[in-house]
C-alpha cells in the first residue's frame, strides 16, 4: 500500500492500494483495510475486483468460505457472478444490481462463473465492499438480498450520472436496508463535469475506478485506483479533468474497535477465535450442491490484532 500526501486541508490520505494477482489472469486491488487507514465509516473493506477477461472453460471460482459480523456488498461494471450461500440463495448478479449479504452470527457462500457462461469466455470487473454491523447487529441472524438495477436509485444532469448503491446521498434513499447510517455511491462524470461533496457524513472517501479529477480551484489531482480520503466536514467541488468513474463510500464511524481476521469481523477477539474453531470443525452451515470449501488459513504465529 502506497501512502501518498496532500497538502489540501479537506483531505485526510491518499492510499494507492497494490495489486493482488489470484492467478488464471484475475487481480484485487484492497483499498480497505490497510495500515493506514482501517475503516471508513462502517467500510473495513473495500476490493476492485478486475477487470478481468476470462478464456473459454475459465472463470471465476470462489470456493464456499465463511463470515461473521459484516454484511458484503457486490456491485458489478461489467460481468456475471452466481452467489450461492448456506441460506440455499442462488442469484446471479449483473452489472447496476446490487447483492446485500448480512453474514451476522455467520453464513457461508460461494461466488463463481456460471457454467453456461464457461464454454465461449467472459469479462468480470467489479467492487466488493464489507460493512461492520453494529454491535448490536454482529449476531444478527443471516440474511440475504438481491436488488434489481431498476430499484437502485439515480440522478442525472450537467455531464453527471450517480446511482445510490446503499444508504443516503444527495437527497436520495437507497432501498437497501443497512444497518447503520451510510453513504455508498456509484459517481459518473463527463470531462469538466463538477460534483459537490458534502458534509452529510462524518466520513467519506472516493475512490476513483477511472480517469483522472482534482478539487475545484486546487492545483494537482487525483488519478485512477487512488482512494481519497476526506476530513469530517470538508465540503469540496470535486472535477473530472477527463472522462472519470468514482464510487463514493462513507458513514458514521463504528463505536468500538473492530478486529479483522481473514473473512471475520467483529468487536471482540474472542468471537473470531470462536469462528475459527468453528470453521475448522465444520460447525458453519454448508452451501447447497458445493462440495469444496476455503480452508482457514494457517498462522504462522499466535495472531496478533492490529
Amino acid at each position: 500500500m502506497t501512502l501518498r500526501s496532500s497538502d489540501h486541508d479537506a483531505i485526510d490520505l491518499i492510499l494507492v492500494p497494490p495489486v493482488r494477482d489470484l492467478g488464471d489472469g484475475f487481480s484485487v486491488r484492497r483499498a480497505l483495510p490497510s495500515a493506514h487507514r482501517r475503516m471508513v465509516g462502517p467500510f473495513i473493506f473495500f476490493d476492485q475486483m478486475g477487470p478481468a477477461v476470462f478464456r473459454g472453460g475459465e472463470g471465476l471460482d470462489v470456493r464456499p468460505h465463511p463470515h461473521i459480523g459484516l454484511a458484503t456488498i457486490t456491485y458489478l461494471l461489467d460481468g456475471e457472478i452466481l452467489h450461492r450461500d448456506s441460506l440455499g440463495s442462488v442469484q446471479s448478479i449483473r452489472p447496476g444490481e446490487v447483492n446485500w449479504m448480512t453474514a451476522g452470527s455467520g453464513i457461508v457462500h460461494s461466488e463463481r462463473t456460471a457454467p453456461e457462461l464457461r464454454p465461449a469466455g467472459s469479462s468480470l470487473f467489479g467492487l466488493q465492499t464489507w460493512i461492520a454491523l453494529p454491535a448490536q447487529y454482529e449476531e444478527h441472524a443471516p440474511e440475504f438480498v438481491h436488488h434489481k438495477a431498476a430499484e437502485i436509485p439515480k440522478s442525472e444532469g450537467e455531464g453527471l450520472s450517480l446511482t445510490l448503491i446503499a444508504g443516503t446521498s444527495d437527497g436520495l434513499r437507497s432501498p437497501v436496508n443497512t444497518y447503520s447510517d451510510m453513504v455508498y455511491a456509484d459517481l459518473v462524470l463527463d470531462a469538466g463535469a463538477r460534483y459537490r461533496l458534502k458534509a452529510e457524513h462524518v466520513e467519506r472517501a472516493l475512490y476513483v475506478v477511472s480517469g483522472d479529477v482534482m478539487i475545484e480551484g486546487q492545483g494537482g489531482g487525483f488519478a485512477q485506483h487512488e482512494l481519497v480520503i476526506f476530513k469530517p466536514g470538508a465540503e469540496v467541488v470535486i472535477r473530472a479533468t477527463s472522462s472519470a468513474r468514482l464510487m463514493l463510500v462513507g458513514g458514521e464511524p463504528m463505536a468500538e474497535p473492530r478486529h479483522i481476521y481473514w473473512n471475520f469481523v467483529s468487536s471482540s477477539k474472542e468471537r473470531i477465535e470462536q469462528a475459527k474453531a468453528d470453521w475448522r470443525a465444520g460447525r458453519f452451515p454448508a452451501v447447497p450442491e458445493e462440495s469444496e470449501f476455503i480452508p482457514l488459513p494457517q498462522d504462522p504465529k499466535p495472531v496478533r490484532y492490529p
